[in-house]
């Protein structure tokens, strides 16, 4: 029995105000990062992917959850900090205090509590707009007597003693908050009421809550941080920041909704007002009623939140559809509408297990990647950025040896998907001795999610953890400089295939040493790049570890480079934070100019964005840049006809790099993020990986190949002739409202290859070439060829557009396309392409185009509208 109708009842006395909709804050962009690991961490590990997402946030609101704590750290004992509710009050006005813990005294058996302390630096207490609130944490268990009395007045009978107690902390807490927040100008407010959990938030940035409460060294294993950027409203009080809590929860939120009004009401009509005027509020009083109240089972609350709707619906088992209709005929005008992403962390209390949760809504206009990294250290990552996660990598590798700097597995999630519900769950279990708590993590139906292959030899993986050794050749290295770029290539892989780790990190090693020829120079690059880029058998070395040291050693011989400023007049130059003001034109013989990111801010005046320009308009024509760790508009402002500019990018490049385009060709030798290539009117860009959000939308022109898949909504509103491949596939919403002309006469067109690749590097056939409803919807101009060899795209599909069978002109005009995608992917027309269940066929016979239907064709009102209009 869950006594909801008696709970709700309840709540409902409370607050006695007439009820009434509150305008809510505005929130823009906003920065998130999610951390679930088998062993507790320190809070400075998600410092620099906070900091590195300023530019999400505007300093009026930061904030960071910790959960599975360390008793030690706080001065209780194991028992105390997993059986007490951790309540943490902020006091924004300190003569309040005496008098709520009074209260505080009366209705709880406090254990323990003590005052957060605060850091003294000038420099950050001078930068902080409003005076942090100060804190308290108080241990604490519901007063006996008291807790018997609430049960008895609220008709609670029916409920187990340990969820009576959850909801008389709750009920507590919502009092506190409306005498001392609401009703007292603001003077205090509960920050936190979870078991083995805090909440910490100011008006600032979130690192600086981490810096301001001295919780570099605080550890947990799970944590949760949030970039506020509200646009109106009162943003400046502390009681808005995210995260917002629920009974053993967080949540953070990156988005808005559009029936803000709706769901509160609803949420008013069961006694439950929103406090804090923000819809993450709200967002967190709903979880909490489907959790604790209503007490549906995980997917049912992630259905109620995020529905699953149009195709994907009726992709559904029937029986699953059975049930989401019930829970959507209660709850379908009450779900967040977008766009919106929210990470959770849950105190699983009653099944011992800590969870991190992601999800986002069905138009996916919000950013949002997830990864996963097994190993001595487990770990699950949910962020903005992928650039975000890896910064949390850079910063654990330092203090876990065996931590590659990349995750073994990166992902989008499409909001709704009939496959895994666009929501993913990182679960901590029970603690295993010496081990940690183990991590698994399972989407929203709870299949489990795994690395593909991941099978590889720990005792191989930690040699691979090793330094490079400092060798000048080695045999393997030797081999591969011999012969032509393919054979050399070919040695690698046969190595990585049967040789030993040592063997390899030679190689690695040999190759990046530094050469003064400018031939030699780049043929070592580019052996080392195709060996970063390509997939291939890694055998039983770890693929995530190997690229890390390929990534390292290409920065190493980046960095050997003569500096800029020395006036040498080797085939490289290279600048970096220190000289970057001295940069000149190149020198005769001088073939590339290596820009060392590392260190430069993430956009604006000084940073490498700028940098960049700069040295096209001294006349540098190739550029590598290397150390890249989320920085922002790559390629941006170079400037119209910037034939022959050509530059590489190396590391974890940032949002919008190649928008505005025209000419230059930009190569990411891994994957990129959101918002590329937007407004691209010529030149190439080359994806050896993923692709973010809104990948070029409104392009021009321009020639694009990605080697996987792209996430949401890429090439919206596109023009003119944008010529694109994607090997992989597109979440959804691809080509919305393009008007790119006839392909067949100078427009623009996607290509959908439909490929994935499994552990061994094989190509092979995606289940579903396109997993969603909304292809080329609305389009008046330009098509999509999607290799299709089940023929599984349908016109349920489509809003807009056709199939029709592919013409000898469209794979005319096709192949050149093709081919170059082969050059730069390895991905054979001929071998991976033309092949259906491994027998060759013709192009028509396995590739579909989708084309505009005339408008005269399109309904019979707009045929009868062009007959009067010829008339």
């Amino acid at each position: 029995m869950n006594c909801a109708d008696e709970i709700l009842e309840s709540r409902k006395r409370l607050d006695q105000r007439e009820f009434k909709v509150e305008p809510q804050e505005a929130e823009g962009g906003c920065g998130v990062v999610g951390l679930a690991a088998s062993q507790p961490v320190d809070g400075r590990h998600i410092m620099l992917s906070l900091h590195q997402m300023h530019n999400r946030g505007n300093g009026k609101g930061g904030g960071i959850s910790a959960m599975g704590l360390v008793p030690e750290q706080l001065g209780v004992d194991r028992k105390t900090l997993e059986e007490c509710y951790l309540v943490q009050v902020a006091y924004l006005k300190d003569e309040v205090r005496g008098e709520l813990e009074k209260l505080i005294h009366e209705r709880y058996d406090v254990a323990s509590s003590h005052q957060v302390a605060v850091s003294s630096d000038p420099n950050l207490i001078a930068r902080l707009e409003v005076r942090p609130p100060t804190v308290v944490r108080y241990f604490c268990r519901a007063n006996k007597d008291r807790l018997e009395s609430f049960v008895a007045e609220n008709k609670l009978g029916g409920l187990s003693v340990e969820k009576a107690e959850d909801e008389y902390v709750y009920q507590t807490s919502f009092l506190i908050n409306l005498k001392y927040y609401v009703n007292s100008a603001m003077s205090a407010f509960v920050m936190s009421e979870g078991r083995n959990m805090l909440i910490m938030k100011i008006v600032g940035y979130a690192e600086d809550v981490i810096s301001y409460y001295k919780m570099e060294d605080f550890k947990a294993n799970v944590w949760i941080g949030h970039q506020r950027f509200p646009t109106k409203g009162r943003v400046w009080h502390p009681g808005g920041a995210h995260p917002f809590m629920g009974m053993d929860l967080a949540l953070v939120h990156n988005g808005d909704f559009a029936n803000y009004y709706a769901v509160t009401e609803y949420l008013g009509q069961k006694g439950i007002k929103p406090l804090f005027l923000t819809d993450t509020e709200v967002s967190a009083l709903l979880f909490d009623l489907l959790t604790r109240v209503y007490e549906y089972p995980l997917e049912y609350i992630l259905e109620a939140l995020a529905p699953t709707t149009e195709r994907d619906f009726y992709l559904l088992p029937e029986e699953k559809q059975r049930v989401y209709r019930a829970i959507q005929s209660t709850h379908l005008h009450r779900s967040p509408d977008g766009p919106w992403f929210f990470i959770i962390s849950r105190n699983d209390h009653y099944h011992d297990e800590l969870q991190l949760i992601g999800i986002t809504d069905t138009s996916m206009l919000r950013p949002q990647v997830f990864a996963l990294v097994e190993g001595e250290l487990q770990l699950g990552l949910i962020a903005s950025e992928k650039q975000a996660i890896d910064s949390v990598l850079e910063s654990l590798s330092k203090v876990y040896r065996t931590l590659p700097l990349q995750a073994d597995m990166y992902w989008n999630a499409r909001g709704g998907s009939h496959t895994d519900g666009g929501a993913f769950i990182f679960t901590l279990g029970k603690e295993v001795p010496r081990k940690g708590k183990p991590l698994t993590c399972t989407n929203k139906f709870g299949a489990k999610i795994t690395v593909p292959g991941q099978e590889f030899d720990t005792a191989k993986d930690a040699i691979m953890a090793g330094d490079l050794p400092a060798v000048t050749s080695s045999p393997l290295a030797d081999k591969m400089l011999a012969g032509e770029l393919q054979e050399g290539f070919r040695a690698w892989t046969e190595a990585v295939a049967h040789g030993s780790p040592q063997e390899l990190l030679e190689a690695i090693a040999a190759l990046s040493m530094p050469v003064t020829s400018a031939k030699e120079w780049a043929k070592r690059l580019t052996l080392l790049s195709m060996a970063l880029d390509r997939r291939y058998p890694t055998s039983t070395i770890r693929r995530s570890r190997m690229l890390t040291q390929l990534n390292r050693a290409i920065a190493n011989m980046a960095r050997a480079s003569p500096r800029i400023e020395f006036g040498d007049t080797s085939s490289l130059a290279l600048v970096d934070r220190a000289n970057y003001r001295s940069i000149v034109a190149p020198k005769e013989g001088q073939w590339a100019l290596a820009i060392d990111a590392e260190g430069f801010p993430m956009e604006g005046d000084e940073g490498v964005s700028r940098l960049i320009c700069r040295a096209a308009e001294l006349g540098w024509k190739k550029m590598i840049v290397i150390g890249a760790h989320g920085q922002r508009f790559f390629g941006c402002g170079l400037g119209p006809r910037t034939n022959g500019i050509d530059i590489d990018v190396y590391g974890s490049s940032g949002d919008y790099l190649a928008s505005g385009l025209d000419g230059a060709t930009i190569t990411i030798h891994g994957n990129g993020q959101d918002q590329l290539g937007q407004i691209m009117a010529s030149g190439k860009l080359v994806i050896h990986g993923d692709v973010g959000q809104t990948f070029m939308y409104g392009a021009k022109g321009g020639s694009t190949f990605i080697r996987g898949n792209a996430a949401g909504r890429p090439l919206i509103n596109a023009v003119g002739k944008p010529r694109v491949v994607i090997n992989g596939t597109c979440l959804d919403y691809l080509a919305e409202s393009i008007m790119a002309g006839d392909p067949l006469n100078g427009g623009g067109f996607v290509v959908l290859n439909a490929l994935g690749f499994d552990a061994e590097g094989h190509a092979y056939d995606l289940p579903e070439p396109y997993p969603g409803g909304n292809l080329f919807s609305l389009a008046s101009g330009g098509a999509i060829y999607v290799r299709d060899p089940m023929n599984k795209v349908g016109d349920d599909q489509l809003n807009g557009g056709r199939i029709v069978e592919l013409g000898d002109k469209d794979w005319t005009m096709l192949l050149p396309y093709l081919k170059e995608n082969e050059e730069l992917f390895g991905i054979s027309v001929k071998n991976d392409l033309l092949m259906k269940n491994g027998s060759p066929v013709r192009p028509e016979e396995i590739y579909k185009k989708i084309e505009v239907v005339p408008m005269a064709k399109a309904t019979p009102a707009a045929a009868e509208l062009a007959d009067d209009e010829a008339s």
